[in-house]
């Protein structure tokens, strides 16, 4: 069957309907073979961790074959080192047939790996959002798209891991909502990426202590407010300073992107802000979030991660994607 792509923009047009799809996907440390300084001891290029051109070609085709799959407009990434490793993997997308003419980083800060974004549309502009000086936390991404008249803030997270306390968190979700706030509420804002936090992270407070430094107060539920809001979308009305985690919209044995010792965890989310739940101009697609985890990205009960040996020093064996499943949503754009 032949899929007729809109010339404008490539959106789909289904039943009328243009339907942009929006995705994001942690690719769990794509570098590249140059020596920067920064990389983690395995990732030294040429060396007898076997990072090299044959394990990194089949890095780059495997994340490029995830994101095929998915065919995103817009496809939001993490864990990405440098330009170059992101233009590599553009140049397999392009080499598999799918072409994204588009693409930022944010690469102000020497952090060991990054957030990027690859897209088929053309964006307004591009630029990082500071968290701190400090290279423990990564830079935002920020980027302005237009279509069909419909303005649309998207900003790439990637907040610290779960070995730093919440308070760490907190400090990227106030630089975040500092931007925010400055735009206006009443923007179509999408917060997508990951967050290392779950869609209830101030729950997962009550068994793990070690990590709520902040008196059970979380990033994502606390300062982006996304507590209240929980029912699937509907006419409700919320503050306009609340947001939507789009993950309360599909059933909850599927709210998941990541498996730690058997557990599904929501670490990569897709929030959105009132406008988007309006049904005017520019409005999320209801129930189309959903984590994208055909039977290939799994290997076993276990999400089929790029495997390397456990005893260091580690060897990677050219195998695996990422230790993250993408996240997809769609939107729908007005006549």
């Amino acid at each position: 069957m032949k899929i007729f792509i809109l010339l404008v923009f490539c959106i789909t047009l289904v039943f009328g309907e243009k339907i942009l799809t929006i995705a994001s996907y942690n690719v769990e440390n794509l570098f590249d073979l140059q020596r920067s300084g920064y990389e983690y001891e395995e990732f030294f290029p040429n060396t007898s961790s076997n990072w090299n051109a044959k394990n990194y070609k089949i890095k780059l085709q495997n994340i490029a074959k995830v994101i095929k799959d998915i065919n995103a407009d817009i496809i939001a990434l993490q864990e990405v080192e440098s330009l170059e490793a992101l233009k590599d993997l553009r140049f397999t997308l392009k080499q598999n047939g799918l072409y994204y003419q588009y693409y930022s980083l944010a690469d102000k800060k020497n952090t060991t790996v990054k957030v990027a974004i690859l897209s088929k549309i053309p964006f307004i502009y591009s630029k990082e959002i500071s968290v701190t000086s400090s290279l423990q936390y990564r830079n935002i991404l920020e980027t302005k798209f237009s279509v069909n008249n419909q303005d649309i803030h998207i900003f790439t997270n990637h907040w610290k891991a779960k070995n730093g306390g919440e308070s760490m968190r907190i400090i990227s979700a106030k630089a975040l909502l500092n931007r925010i706030k400055q735009l206006g509420y009443d923007k179509n804002i999408i917060l997508l990426g990951d967050f290392n936090s779950d869609y209830e992270e101030y729950k997962k407070f009550e068994k793990n202590r070690k990590l709520n430094d902040t008196h059970g107060k979380t990033a994502i539920n606390h300062i982006l407010k996304t507590i209240h809001q929980t029912q699937k979308t509907s006419n409700v009305k919320y503050e306009k300073d609340n947001f939507y985690n789009t993950w309360y919209d599909t059933e909850e044995n599927d709210r998941y992107s990541y498996i730690y010792r058997g557990k599904k965890e929501a670490l990569d989310n897709i929030i959105i802000s009132q406008s988007l739940l309006n049904k005017k101009g520019m409005y999320y697609k209801q129930e189309s979030i959903a984590s994208f985890k055909p039977e290939y990205l799994f290997n076993g009960k276990q999400i089929y991660r790029w495997k390397m040996t456990k005893k260091k020093p580690q060897i990677h064996k050219g195998k695996g994607y990422s230790d993250h499943l993408p996240v997809v949503a769609q939107f729908i754009i007005a006549h």
